[in-house]
């Protein structure tokens, strides 16, 4: 341990008594949040008011006072806490560890991220297979000073020569694109704006991209996204001379996406209305009609390869779990499909070509499982992984028998191992060196039933020896929504928590992707209780179980996530002593009418609709605050949050603010210059990840005890 924190935890110790009964007996004078009785919206004949809707103005000044009044209270509480300055500290020092991407390969290169400890962005690397030679081909710690401009994008051209690339600016979803000549290092002078949800393809001396208008000045972070569109831009051109390749003004709300096969034979066109599901259609390059293959929203595609006129496409049509099918190009009817893969009890999340072999990724009870497909689709039998665990990416192509793939879980930091499918044995690439001693710790996989007897698998990892007397510190995260699955990763920032006596949860709830399209749709739209009360559930085990009580927990959840801690924090708030809604989804009346929040739909549903509003007003965290003591409550958010707009958390903070009963803080933190997440640098992760375990622990009564590891 070092002289600083010993001296910085020996103060907390002896002044904690001082300083917990100062905030303890905080009574807090709030700031003032003008409420505005006459804006009320009338829904199927049910009047809903909406006394803070001015706060959606996030131009305004009144809500930027608002917001510096909010931040000052925040972080002077914050600031009264103990073990706040031991706490950063010891994030600044177990986050200080050389961190590495999977490399890839394009060309004559491989190309990989890597940060050398704590500097604010990765920087991408790329490595001459030949010669060995490795240089910095991008270093976004350059694009600005204080680290909140990052890379937001790449695509590199056939032959590497080329790299297109996205910078986004405080993390907003608008990028810019620039590119870069690879083998002289030379910028170019194209340069294109406006452009957002959207990839690079590459195709002949120029690549496809999408974008949409620009937007009128003061609604860049919250006017809808509308009338999405694909570019074609041709090197050494201006923007205004790329060629409109695709929009659609009768369908304002689709958004599109054109990639290219290896080959550059196909392109294949993409089109969405919601974050699952497309239509998909395809021409042979230099063709002017695209043949569809779906036109009904209803599935997912993956284009994984094509030889000659034969597609080989994963799809959850007719498998909800997903399959490997070929397609003949000249004879796309479904009837006409074969099945290479088939579709088996456990989710297939991806598939990738290596050599003239698939591999065929498996999520197995919430694991991954790698399998080796001839092209026939010939079982060859798995690839023996370090554990249990998640591959996070395998990068590979059919133009090598090699390939790497990364590897972790909850208490191994990622290690990238390069595979040869020829002998099927992966060898250790790279692995780091980190200040934390997984061997101390475990990681259990229960299950446990939710309301309806549904059963839920859930993560538990902690410190090994820990006494399971009902008293100990928990933390539990969830997520719940739009397919995503919450598998076993590394976070380096809750080794604090964990060497501190913590016990880390992760609940797979219904929503997500765990067990395939019917796991996700059984926590959307008119079944999103399930979601809820899957996570109610995981926090009765943990009591029942005495891993923990409700004095001890905390919950915590981001995004979809947040909505997640929202409702359960207005439905069972005596269950919780903290809770955690960062960057949520609150308002589920209005949350359509922003940015890209449409698209949330086919989750969610819409107010328009009157059963839909009667399910969501039922269950609104921003219309289901009441009179009632909550626990203590940190919301977080960016002021530059494009994505998740401010005004969610500004709407819900001051109605928890106005009603709560009980002395607990009913606070909310606003990053500044920072967005829905993406491209946050590293010092500003230290500091909310080290202000939120704070909160944690003053209000979970820990104290700063853990061992610490010599480097």
């Amino acid at each position: 341990m070092n002289k600083y924190l010993v001296i910085v935890v020996l103060l907390g110790l002896f002044g904690c008594n001082d300083n917990k009964e100062t905030l303890s007996t905080t009574r807090f004078e709030y700031p003032s949040t003008r409420k505005d009785t006459t804006v009320i919206d009338s829904y199927f004949g049910v009047n809903v008011a909406d006394p803070y809707r001015w706060l959606e103005d996030d131009n305004s000044s009144e809500t930027g006072a608002w917001v510096q009044s909010q931040n000052k209270l925040t972080y002077d509480y914050l600031g009264k806490i103990p073990q706040r300055e031991a706490i950063k500290e010891r994030l600044a020092e177990v986050w200080n560890y050389e961190k590495q991407s999977t490399p890839w390969q394009k060309g004559n290169y491989l190309f990989y991220y890597k940060n050398d400890g704590v500097q604010n962005q990765s920087v991408l690397y790329y490595e001459d297979t030949a010669s060995k030679k490795v240089d910095v081909l991008i270093n976004p710690n350059k694009f600005s000073e204080d680290g909140t401009t990052s890379l937001g994008g790449l695509s590199i051209s056939d032959g590497a020569k080329y790299a297109a690339y996205m910078v986004s600016k405080a993390g907003s979803d608008w990028k810019e694109v620039y590119v870069l000549n690879i083998e002289t290092g030379e910028k170019m002078d194209d340069h294109i704006e406006w452009v957002k949800f959207s990839g690079m393809n590459w195709q002949g001396n120029g690549f496809y991209y999408a974008s949409y208008d620009a937007p009128k000045e003061g609604d860049e972070f919250s006017a809808s996204n509308l009338n999405h569109k694909i570019y074609y831009h041709e090197l050494g051109t201006e923007q205004n001379e790329d060629k409109l390749i695709m929009e659609n003004p009768a369908h304002p709300n689709w958004n599109f996406g054109l990639s290219t096969s290896e080959d550059g034979v196909f392109e294949f066109l993409w089109i969405s209305e919601s974050t699952s599901g497309y239509q998909l259609a395809f021409r042979k390059k230099g063709g002017a009609e695209f043949t569809y293959i779906d036109t009904t929203f209803n599935h997912e595609f993956s284009i994984i390869d094509n030889v000659g006129d034969m597609l080989y496409v994963s799809t959850n049509v007719g498998a909800p779990k997903n399959r490997l099918v070929r397609i003949d190009a000249n004879n796309t009817a479904q009837e006409n499909w074969e099945t290479i893969i088939p579709e088996t009890e456990s989710v297939l999340q991806s598939v990738s070509l290596c050599g003239d072999k698939f591999i065929a990724q498996y999520l197995v009870d919430v694991s991954t499982q790698l399998s080796v497909f001839e092209k026939d689709g010939n079982d060859l039998g798995e690839i023996t992984l370090p554990g249990i665990g998640i591959v996070a990416s395998f990068n590979s192509s059919g133009k090598s028998s090699k390939a790497f793939y990364s590897f972790q879980n909850y208490t191994t930091p990622s290690s990238v191992y390069e595979f040869d499918v020829a002998t099927m044995e992966s060898s250790l690439y790279w692995s780091p060196k980190i200040d934390f001693n997984s061997d101390d710790y475990q990681c259990d996989k229960v299950f446990y039933k939710s309301k309806d007897g549904t059963k839920i698998p859930m993560f538990i990892t902690y410190k090994k020896g820990a006494v399971m007397d009902g008293e100990n510190p928990t933390f539990l995260y969830g997520y719940g929504g739009f397919n995503i699955s919450k598998t076993p990763s590394f976070s380096v920032e809750n080794i604090v928590f964990l060497e501190n006596g913590g016990i880390y949860c992760v609940a797979s709830i219904r929503g997500g992707g765990e067990y395939g399209a019917e796991w996700h749709k059984g926590g959307t739209k008119l079944q999103k209780q399930n979601v809820f009360d899957d996570f109610i559930g995981a926090a009765e085990y943990l009591i029942a179980e005495k891993y923990t009580n409700s004095d001890k927990l905390a919950v915590h959840g981001r995004s979809n996530g947040g909505l997640l801690i929202g409702a359960v924090m207005t439905q069972r708030p005596e269950l919780f002593q903290v809770c955690l809604p960062k960057v949520g989804v609150l308002d589920m009346l209005r949350y359509h009418q922003f940015t890209i929040g449409r698209a949330w739909a086919v989750d969610y549903g819409l107010s328009e609709n009157e059963e839909e509003f009667k399910y969501l007003y039922g269950y609104s965290p921003l219309h289901n605050v009441k009179a009632v003591n909550y626990p203590a409550t940190m919301i977080q958010t960016g002021d530059h949050d494009d994505r998740v707009v401010p005004a969610h958390s500004f709407k819900f903070a001051a109605t928890l603010q106005e009603h709560n009963t009980s002395d607990n803080p009913m606070l909310i933190r606003v990053d500044v210059n920072a967005g829905h997440g993406s491209g946050k640098p590293v010092s500003m992760q230290i500091d909310e990840f080290g202000d939120t375990w704070a909160f944690v622990f003053h209000h979970l009564d820990m104290e700063i005890v853990g061992e610490r590891h010599e480097k």
